[in-house]
């Protein structure tokens, strides 16, 4: 779990990145979790906007995602969902105490 403070820092970098990927019609597949599974280790912090033709809502496709992909759930905002999971292999993110 991370901390408000831990979670404000996050959603400060994240204000400054672009969305990696999109979620529409198909939902959250298989291909998908792989790639945002595979993008979290290399980079700890993903955007993901969610297209207004995806069969589920926003907070339903954030909370998926996260629990497929063991990661937390940094923001949701709109059509954007902000995932974050501490890296196995090497840290990007510095977090606050």
């Amino acid at each position: 779990m991370i901390t408000t403070k831990q979670r404000a820092f996050l959603r400060a970098l994240a204000n400054k990145k672009t969305a990696s990927f999109q979620i529409g019609k198909g939902g959250v597949t298989p291909e998908v979790v792989k790639a945002v599974d595979e993008y979290l280790e290399a980079n700890e912090l993903v955007k993901i906007s969610v297209l207004e033709n995806c069969d589920e809502t926003v907070k339903e496709t954030a909370e998926i995602l996260s629990g497929r992909t063991r990661s937390d759930v940094v923001q949701v905002v709109g059509r954007k969902i902000v995932l974050f999971r501490v890296s196995k292999t090497k840290s990007v993110v510095e977090l606050p105490k």
